[in-house]
């Protein structure tokens, strides 16, 4: 059995209609409740510096911790948006697609450690990498804070091997030495001047367009997504070994 784990967005869809009824709680919501009662403590300059963004987005995000409460929820799958959720065709999901995303599917959390697809999430911003070395709050970081809530949930799970299709800096979460599972990272590639290359952006898109594929086609079997061929990238075993699988064009 296969378990997915993708990294989240930072764009949110609050809007965007979506036939899905079900949802269930996030697993750590005494650690997250934890996280906001700090970080509601903090200021819009103290929120931009933190995360390094304008002003406007601070008095954004400031206004969003200090509401957090009285906010609406939606399904994660649902609310993350972006370049990777774009591959995710899950305006056209079936009842039965979301139940297998929930079962094989995990997505890394700056603010929730880890979230299931239908996990009710609110409107937030918190990057996994974020550091609070300057200033006065109750942890240093948030790998720190997560690591081993991240790795005992992972553990326990039923899965005998992990699909990594999660950014760097989501995964780095993660120390793999403590896992119990077979871990194979996915690498997309394309050529450019005869050199296989990362284009950050499009490799965003091919791990959205892995994720559909393993959803829809119900994949439990890791040696099936060698059969993945969306938008013209191919499982290459030249330059693949057992950790890490490329697929370029």
């Amino acid at each position: 059995m296969l378990l997915i784990i993708l990294s989240p967005a930072k764009s949110l869809d609050f809007e965007t209609n979506f036939q899905c009824a079900n949802s269930t709680k996030p697993i750590f919501q005494k650690e997250s409740a934890n996280l906001i009662d700090n970080l509601q403590k903090l200021s819009v300059n103290d929120l931009e510096n933190l995360m390094s963004i304008s002003k406007k987005l601070g008095e954004l995000n400031h206004e969003r911790f200090q509401n957090f409460q009285k906010t609406p929820a939606r399904q994660a799958i649902l609310a993350f948006d972006g370049d990777v959720y774009d591959g995710i065709d899950k305006k056209n999901y079936r009842e039965e697609d979301f139940d297998f995303a929930q079962k094989h599917l995990l997505i890394l959390s700056g603010l929730y450690g880890l979230l299931r697809p239908l996990d009710l999430i609110k409107p937030y911003r918190l990057e996994m990498g974020t550091n609070f070395k300057n200033l006065d709050f109750f942890i240093k970081n948030l790998y720190e804070f997560w690591e081993d809530k991240i790795i005992h949930e992972l553990n326990k799970n039923d899965s005998k091997t992990i699909i990594n299709l999660a950014s760097q800096e989501y995964f780095s979460a993660i120390n793999s030495n403590k896992i119990n599972k077979e871990i194979i990272e996915i690498i997309f590639q394309e050529k450019k001047d005869g050199i296989f290359k990362t284009i950050g952006i499009n490799s965003k898109k091919a791990r959205g367009l892995m994720t559909n594929f393993i959803v829809k086609n119900k994949i439990s079997n890791s040696q099936d997504l060698k059969k993945f061929c969306e938008t013209n990238y191919r499982f290459n075993p030249t330059i693949s070994n057992n950790e890490k699988w490329y697929f370029t064009r």
